[in-house]
């Protein structure tokens, strides 16, 4: 006699067969799961009354009988993928299959505040509610800085003053009445860059992710690393000289940097559209910026000896140039390199790449309720 927890793991697994496309038959299932023909073919069968799963036409697919072609429903409910900085609240809307279906962005005000950003937070969720299909199943947030998955708390984070020990998965799931998973933002958009980007067929590769703040994810070994206290990546604290990292290569601060605006200097809403245009200032003011990037990067590298480093965030738009040069000038700072020098690209991925990887990884940890 199977307990409702295990019954309900199964179903869950079954849904991310199905919708992966990795099993789309109750024999495939019966398989990928080792369960008996008869027990995986229950299982679908509650599904299919639940509404999660539906049957196409028959296959025919090796030898044996034709299998009917199980489905996810897209309308079977919708998920919530939500990810934020200082600067601005990003959402999506993924229908059951994992299809993206709406984004929007939402602007935050200087100087906010954790209560700001969370009620900003549930506006987005609410936004996207207005034209679902079906209920809210999960919420799934990407939070800057150190964050507590298990207990749901946004640690800190150096760019909201109040940012510290905030419940932020309790305060929405009391809100919005769903489970609620939280990650780092940068740990979220590995997760979407395993998913929809170039770390598809990799097991190591870090995101390097110079936004606000600086900060990498690190995927080794197939696993997003979290380390003991949930901090692992937080190398926008290295020194630079004097400097923290933070400082000199954030995007606000590439573009003062490449601009030679002051420190006090507001950087433009479009900060994409600036740093493109602030690319044809190379070679002049660019070397300086690649060089503390080189250095960071080859540190990295030599330390992790990762296949890939995707680039994401508003520097993307110095283009594969800019890339290209951080790899070369890594190899002259660290002649160590040499033999192996760090593989470093922008990622195809866009600005909404945390919001869809906090959303999916969401999706991943729903489950259905047991009959």
């Amino acid at each position: 006699m199977r307990s409702a927890e295990e019954i309900q793991t199964n179903l869950g697994r079954i849904v991310l067969l199905i919708r992966g496309r990795q099993a789309t038959s109750r024999r495939g299932l019966a398989e990928e799961l080792n369960l008996s023909a008869t027990t995986a073919g229950d299982y679908v069968e509650q599904l299919i009354d639940q509404g999660y799963v539906r049957e196409n036409g028959i296959v025919k697919s090796g030898p044996g009988r034709p299998q009917r072609s199980l489905a996810a429903l897209p309308d079977a409910g919708w998920f919530a993928g939500v990810e934020f900085n200082a600067e601005r609240v990003q959402a999506v809307r993924l229908d059951f299959t994992g299809t993206v279906t709406a984004g929007i962005v939402r602007l935050l005000p200087p100087r906010i505040t954790s209560r700001t950003i969370l009620r900003e937070v549930t506006r987005a969720i609410e936004q996207l509610g207005r034209s679902a299909a079906g209920t809210l199943l999960a919420v799934g947030v990407g939070a800057p800085g150190v964050v507590d998955p298990q207990r749901g708390v946004g640690v800190e984070y150096a760019f909201v003053e109040d940012w510290h020990d905030v419940p932020v998965a309790d305060t929405l799931a009391a809100r919005h009445g769903v489970a609620v998973t939280l990650e780092n933002n940068l740990r979220a958009i590995a997760y979407a860059e395993r998913w929809l980007g170039g770390g598809r067929q990799l097991t190591d590769y870090v995101i390097l992710g110079p936004r606000h703040g600086f900060g990498v994810a690190i995927v080794a070994g197939g696993r997003v690393q979290t380390g003991s206290r949930h901090a692992a990546g937080e190398v926008g604290r290295w020194l630079i000289g004097k400097q923290e990292i933070h400082h000199l290569l954030s995007a606000p601060a590439v573009w003062r940097r490449l601009t030679q605006a002051s420190a006090r200097s507001e950087p433009p809403t479009d900060l994409r559209q600036a740093l493109a245009k602030a690319a044809d200032r190379f070679p002049r003011r660019v070397p300086p910026v690649v060089a503390d990037f080189a250095d960071v990067v080859g540190r990295l590298h030599l330390l992790l000896d990762a296949q890939a480093y995707f680039l994401h965030g508003p520097l993307t738009a110095l283009g594969p140039a800019f890339c290209e040069a951080i790899g070369r000038t890594s190899v002259k700072i660290m002649p160590a390199l040499a033999t192996s020098p760090p593989v470093i690209m922008a990622s195809q991925l866009g600005d909404d790449a945390g919001a869809i990887g906090a959303g999916c990884h969401a999706m991943e940890r729903w489950t259905p309720t047991s009959s």
